[in-house]
C-alpha cells in the first residue's frame, strides 16, 4: 500500500505533458492545459471550477466570488490581434461592449502589447464600478487557431493590493498554442 502511494504519483508525473508539468511547478498555482482549444494558464490554488454559459473555463474563489478567472473564445478570420487596432483602442472597446455590463462605469488603467513565442498578446488593466462594489481586473487577448481568445481575471477593489501579484501571474501565464 505504501509503495502504491509513492509510485502512483511519480508515474502520473512522468506521463504528463512537459508544458503542463512545468506550469504546475509554480508554487500556489494549478495549471490548466486545454489541448482541444489550444491554450494554457495558471490559477491560484483553492479556486474551484464553475460552469458559466458562454465561457470555456471559469475558476472562482469560494469565499471571494469576485476573485475569478475566465477564458472564452470566438471564431475570427483575423490572423493577428493587431488587425483589430492598437492595444488601448481594442481594450476600451472590449471593456465597454463585452467585459463589463453597460450599467457599470468603467475605466481603462493601462494597455500594453507583449510578444510571447512569436505571438502578440494585448494585456490591459481596468476597473468596473457597480452600485455596491468595484471590480479591478486584468485581461489578455490574442488570436490563434482561427479564434479570438480572452482571459480575464480580477478581484474586488478592496482586495486588489493583496491579489494583484497573483492575478498578474495568471495573466502572464496565459499561452496559446497550435492545435
Amino acid at each position: 500500500m505504501i509503495a502504491v502511494g509513492i509510485i502512483a504519483p511519480w508515474v502520473s508525473l512522468v506521463g504528463q505533458n512537459s508544458l503542463s508539468f512545468a506550469a504546475e511547478n509554480k508554487k500556489g498555482y494549478i495549471s490548466v492545459l486545454d489541448k482541444n482549444d489550444g491554450y494554457s494558464f495558471l490559477y491560484p490554488f483553492g479556486w474551484q471550477e464553475v460552469v458559466i454559459e458562454g465561457q470555456d473555463k471559469v475558476f472562482k474563489d469560494v469565499i471571494e466570488p469576485l476573485e475569478s478567472v475566465s477564458v472564452n473564445m470566438i471564431p475570427t478570420s483575423k490572423q493577428d490581434i493587431k488587425d483589430f487596432g492598437p492595444p488601448q483602442q481594442v481594450a476600451e472597446t472590449l471593456i465597454k461592449k463585452v467585459l463589463a455590463p453597460p450599467s457599470q462605469k468603467t475605466k481603462l488603467i493601462s494597455a500594453a502589447e507583449r510578444n510571447v513565442d512569436g505571438k502578440t498578446y494585448y494585456t490591459f488593466e481596468f476597473v468596473a464600478q457597480a452600485p455596491n462594489y468595484t471590480r479591478h481586473a486584468l485581461s489578455t487577448i490574442s488570436i490563434g487557431n482561427g479564434k479570438f481568445y480572452n482571459l480575464t481575471t480580477g478581484s474586488n477593489e478592496r482586495r486588489w493590493e493583496k491579489m494583484k501579484d497573483k492575478l498578474t501571474t495568471v495573466i502572464d501565464s496565459f499561452k496559446i498554442f497550435n492545435v
